[in-house]
């Protein structure tokens, strides 16, 4: 292990990054509410400000993994679908079978330049977390309970707000709801079997009706469908942990694009589009079993430098009084102080270490756990 290899390995340095992103977060989020007033007056300026803010605190996790991890991202795709990336609106379909499929997804928004404008569909109670949930909610984020009556609506008038939206967006979409889990995937075969459905073998059944609200809503905003599927080569699991310890991972993710017009509008027509793009997508996961690649030819989107500039100016800013701080108080003598200062800092580092552990496979929700969760279809 070499010298730079073992310093990421610190917890010390992780503690840093991650007091860099909650105190920069915190002061984004206070920006972002300070930007109220002026959505009465233009929301087309607040928008494209709230843009701007959201975009430094996701880029700050995008550079953990490009620049800190220095993890590999290869782009399987169509080279006459490439020069579109990133100048139309979007939906993006993602597989959830990895911890950090979602830092991925926003990495490919990064490389694009849409990542500060990018949509997901979150469940409400995410709404009320701090720095990423009030980020999404100055973005305009569809929030969802998971009952379909209210979604349905929920959804609806949320993407139709987006129709006016200044800048590209892309919306990133998990039509399987939940993480792939071995106990959920069986759960979710059995409501194959029992709807006479072809099975998966890397996926569960997607779920199709907020698949066709997100389609019917966003016609005429977004011009297409990125049917997008993840992989990490040598069968490798990453996770958030192994990025901050500076642990290099290669993801391998094939895009295909697909006009909007070619997906029916027919709720029941949609839906059986959509299964039959989850087994295509399983072929596609199959091959790449066989032959450690996607189909396809190998685009190269280059590493932008904002998401390490930005990073960069937050610890710059917020460090250095840190710094003088601590220098403060260990100068100080006072037992009391520096007592108090280690309690701080051990509970920083549970926080911190509570806050990797939600992004474990292991942590998931139990949505999709039982079959009457996924047989909503």
């Amino acid at each position: 292990m070499g010298f730079l290899q073992l310093l990421k390995s610190q917890f010390l340095c992780h503690l840093i990054i991650c007091y860099v992103f909650l105190v920069s977060g915190l002061i984004i989020n206070l920006l972002q509410l300070c930007t109220l007033p002026v959505w009465l007056v233009s929301k087309q300026l607040a928008r494209r400000i709230n843009i701007r803010l959201a975009y430094c605190i996701s880029s700050q996790m995008v550079a953990t993994l490009e620049w800190w991890s220095g993890t590999e991202c290869t782009l399987y795709t169509d080279p006459k679908s490439y020069p579109l990336y990133g100048k139309e609106n979007a939906i993006v379909v993602l597989n959830h079978s990895f911890e950090i499929d979602f830092l991925c997804g926003w990495t490919f928004c990064e490389r694009f330049g849409v990542l500060g404008s990018s949509k997901v569909l979150a469940k409400k109670q995410l709404a009320y977390v701090p720095i990423i949930g009030w980020m999404w909610y100055f973005l305009e984020i569809v929030f969802c309970k998971r009952k379909w009556e209210e979604d349905r609506r929920t959804v609806n008038e949320s993407l139709q707000k987006l129709r006016d939206y200044p800048e590209n967006f892309w919306f990133l979409l998990y039509c399987e709801g939940t993480r792939f889990t071995p106990k959920k995937h069986q759960v979710s075969m059995q409501v194959a079997e029992s709807k006479g459905l072809p099975k998966l073998k890397y996926h569960l059944l997607p779920r199709t009706k907020g698949f066709w609200v997100t389609v019917q809503s966003l016609r005429g905003t977004a011009a297409a469908v990125y049917d997008s599927t993840l992989n990490f080569r040598n069968n490798e699991m990453p996770t958030l942990l192994g990025l901050l310890n500076g642990k290099k991972y290669h993801a391998d993710l094939y895009v295909r694009r697909i006009p909007l017009e070619l997906i029916p509008e027919d709720e029941k027509e949609c839906a059986e589009w959509l299964h039959k793009l989850y087994q295509e997508k399983d072929s596609f996961q199959e091959h790449y079993a066989k032959t450690g690649r996607f189909p396809g030819p190998i685009m190269s989107p280059p590493r932008r430098p904002w998401s390490l500039i930005n990073w960069l100016f937050w610890s710059c800013l917020l460090l250095y009084p840190l710094g003088l701080l601590l220098t403060q108080l260990i100068s100080s003598g006072s037992v009391f102080t520096i007592i108090a200062s280690v309690a701080v800092c051990s509970a920083a580092s549970l926080g911190v270490r509570w806050m990797i552990g939600q992004t474990e496979i292991k942590r998931a929700s139990n949505y999709g756990n039982k079959e009457i969760s996924l047989n909503n279809n």
